[in-house]
């Protein structure tokens, strides 16, 4: 059911899974904005949201570095609050982006049935690259249509996989404790694939 729901998952859940959460909703606003549809309604089209596989940070904001990048490149931190990752929370999403294969794994291990529909971010976006997405459904800025693109988007990744595992250089590095060069390389990244998820669920 809309919305389509993507979640994000790293370790701690306050530098790259919250970047990849924010700047996939950014995405998405951009889309919406260029179709000359307010950008408002974005919730209602895509939900993108973020919990980490420990919880030490369980209630703080985004780390300031990972912070810094989302309102940088436009988007916003209002809000935020670091969790630790819950089944229910893989069982409601439509799509699991994982900074890191370990995570990935992890993911798996606690929801078996959602392995396709479970993918390192890198791998995700690599393989949607080389996708033919002319057999997708319709594209509409509306929630249903958004929505039934946006599934049959991920069973064709899953489905291009062919049950290969991701590549070590899918995996994003881990910014904590480093400087801003690092977590604006690995924003950059992140924007390598939720970029052109956005722009294929909005064309």
């Amino acid at each position: 059911m809309p919305p389509f729901t993507v979640l994000h998952v790293c370790m701690g859940n306050i530098c790259r899974s919250p970047m990849a959460e924010r700047l996939l909703l950014l995405a998405v606003r951009e889309r919406l904005a260029r179709l000359d549809v307010d950008p408002a309604g974005s919730d209602a089209l895509v939900h993108s949201h973020s919990a980490g596989t420990g919880g030490w940070h369980a209630g703080e904001e985004m780390n300031p570095p990972a912070a810094r990048q989302v309102i940088s490149r436009g988007g916003d931190t209002d809000g935020f609050a670091a969790r630790r990752l819950r089944s229910d929370l893989i069982d409601a999403a439509d799509l699991v982006l994982t900074a890191t294969a370990d995570q990935q794994e992890y993911v798996v291990a606690l929801r078996p049935d959602a392995a396709a529909r479970t993918f390192v971010l890198g791998e995700f976006g690599r393989l949607l690259g080389a996708l033919d997405r002319s057999a997708l459904p319709p594209a509409e800025p509306t929630p249903d249509a958004v929505y039934a693109r946006g599934v049959a988007l991920v069973a064709a990744v899953d489905a291009a996989r062919q049950n290969a595992s991701a590549l070590p250089t899918d995996d994003l590095d881990d910014p904590w404790g480093r400087g801003d060069q690092c977590f604006s390389r690995v924003a950059d990244e992140i924007e390598e694939t939720v970029q052109p998820l956005a722009a294929v669920l909005l064309p």
